[in-house]
C-alpha cells in the first residue's frame, strides 16, 4: 500500500510539475500544452513544428518517467515475492528439522526399548541356565546321597549333613523359579 501512494505521488507531481525539454540549446518548460523558456509562454512565438516537437519531447520524457516509476513498483512487488518465498522456504526448512528431531527421539525410543528387551531376555535365559544347573547339582546329590546310604557309608552325622545340602540345593532351585 505504502509503494502504492508512493507511485500515485510520483506520477502526480510529474504531471503537476513543468516538464524541461533541452531544445537547440535552451531549455523550455512544458506545463500542459504551454510552453515556457525562462518563466515567459513562447507558445505562440514558436513555429508549430518547433512546438510539436517540444510537446513530443515532454510526452515521451513523461512516458518515461511513468515507465519508470512502474518498472520501480514491479521490481518492488518482485522484491516481496522473493522475501514471501524465502519466509516460506525457511519456515519449509524449520517444519522439515522439526520432523526430522521428532523421527531421532522416536528412533531412540525404540532403540532403549529394544535394548530393555534384550537384557530382559538375557536375564530370563541366565535365570534359565541357573535353574538348569540347580536341577543337575540337585540331582546329582541325590544320586551320590542314595548310593552312599545303600552301600551304609553314612554316619547319623553324615546323614544330616547331607540332608541339610540336599534341602539347600531345593531352595535355590525355588529361589532359581521365582526368578523366571
Amino acid at each position: 500500500m505504502k509503494y502504492i501512494i508512493t507511485l500515485l505521488v510520483l506520477v502526480f507531481s510529474i504531471t503537476m510539475h513543468a516538464q524541461e525539454v533541452q531544445k537547440d540549446g535552451k531549455t523550455y518548460d512544458v506545463k500542459k500544452d504551454k510552453i515556457f523558456l525562462d518563466g515567459k509562454d513562447v507558445t505562440e512565438t514558436l513555429s508549430i513544428e518547433e512546438t510539436a516537437s517540444i510537446l513530443e519531447s515532454a510526452r515521451l520524457i513523461n512516458e518515461k518517467l511513468a515507465t519508470t516509476a512502474i518498472a520501480e513498483k514491479a521490481k518492488e512487488k518482485a522484491k516481496k515475492e522473493a522475501e514471501k518465498l524465502e519466509k516460506a522456504k525457511q519456515k519449509n526448512i524449520t517444519k522439515t528439522e522439526k520432523e526430522a528431531k521428532k523421527l531421532e527421539k522416536e528412533k531412540k525410543k525404540a532403540e532403549k526399548a529394544q535394548k530393555k528387551a534384550e537384557k530382559e531376555l538375557k536375564k530370563q535365559k541366565k535365570a534359565q541356565a541357573n535353574l538348569d544347573k540347580a536341577n543337575k547339582k540337585l540331582d546329582a546329590a541325590q544320586k551320590k546321597y542314595e548310593k552312599l546310604k545303600s552301600k551304609g557309608k553314612l554316619s547319623p552325622e553324615d546323614n544330616t549333613k547331607w540332608l541339610d545340602k540336599l534341602e539347600k540345593l531345593q531352595k535355590s532351585i525355588s529361589k532359581a523359579k521365582n526368578k523366571i
